[in-house]
């Protein structure tokens, strides 16, 4: 896996993937998602879902500078020649009003076949189509709503004074959903289910978000790809020059570590 230099060395890949960056939320990680957006160059971004969260805006307005900078960065890339992709989720439905319209090198779709330098096919999709599908209701809706916005910012207020003791960050969010045993299930359960849609599609995988669990994953012939989000873990997807991808951990980046994890 290519690591970004604190020099400030481009990481040049061929497609970038982001998905559940929240804007409009006080949980958003947007300033490292901005350091991010500055530091790689690529031909095509997909936007994968819930990069602003409508949701949340109509309940109380927040959009500090770093969000609009967020904003203003994809806007630049595309001025700048690279194609963005923008696949709405369920907390900016809104713009699926748009879905097949292009606005100069934003495309909107409801959803997209990436083919790969290795002639790899993959299914783009936000993955909240799926939920009616998917037992464990009630993890579903704290995924959405009210409960799981506080137990998120509860992990910024964790991770504050784990940064004043010299720790680093921590998700007490992933933790929950790795050791609940209605989450787990309902993860295992959403990654079946979308990887049968994609073999339904004849593709060799399929990249999605919505439940905010970075991962690369074969499930029955279909290599499954999470994005992550820019809330709890700041992951994104790449695709290398001959096809590779890798998820990237910004946390694991920022720290020094590096680990490799690619389909």
């Amino acid at each position: 896996m290519q690591k970004l230099s604190r020099h400030g060395a481009r990481r040049r890949v061929r497609t970038v993937w982001i998905s559940d960056v929240h804007l409009g939320f006080h949980a958003a990680r947007a300033d490292h998602l901005l350091e991010f957006l500055r530091g790689v160059e690529c031909e095509t971004l997909y936007l994968v879902g819930d990069i602003v969260d409508l949701w949340q805006i109509r309940r109380r307005p927040f959009w500090p500078q770093p969000h609009n900078d967020v904003v203003r960065a994809i806007l630049g890339k595309a001025r700048d020649g690279t194609r963005v992709v923008y696949v709405p989720g369920n907390h900016d439905q809104a713009l699926r009003g748009y879905v097949n319209h292009d606005f100069g090198n934003i495309a909107i779709r409801e959803r997209a076949v990436h083919e790969c330098a290795n002639g790899m096919r993959l299914l783009v999709i936000h993955g909240d189509q799926f939920d009616a599908a998917v037992a464990s209701s009630r993890w579903l809706g704290m995924l959405g709503a009210h409960a799981y916005g506080l137990l998120l910012m509860a992990n910024v207020a964790v991770n504050a004074v784990r940064r004043r003791c010299g720790f680093p960050y921590w998700s007490l969010a992933a933790f929950l959903k790795h050791k609940v045993k209605n989450a787990v299930q309902y993860i295992s359960r959403f990654e079946s289910v979308v990887a049968e849609a994609a073999a339904r599609e004849g593709v060799h995988g399929v990249v999605c978000g919505h439940i905010h669990r970075p991962e690369i994953t074969t499930i029955g012939g279909i290599v499954y790809h999470n994005c992550g989000d820019w809330v709890e873990s700041c992951t994104a997807l790449v695709e290398q020059r001959d096809g590779r991808i890798e998820l990237i951990d910004w946390h694991a980046e920022q720290a020094g570590a590096v680990p490799a994890a690619a389909a």
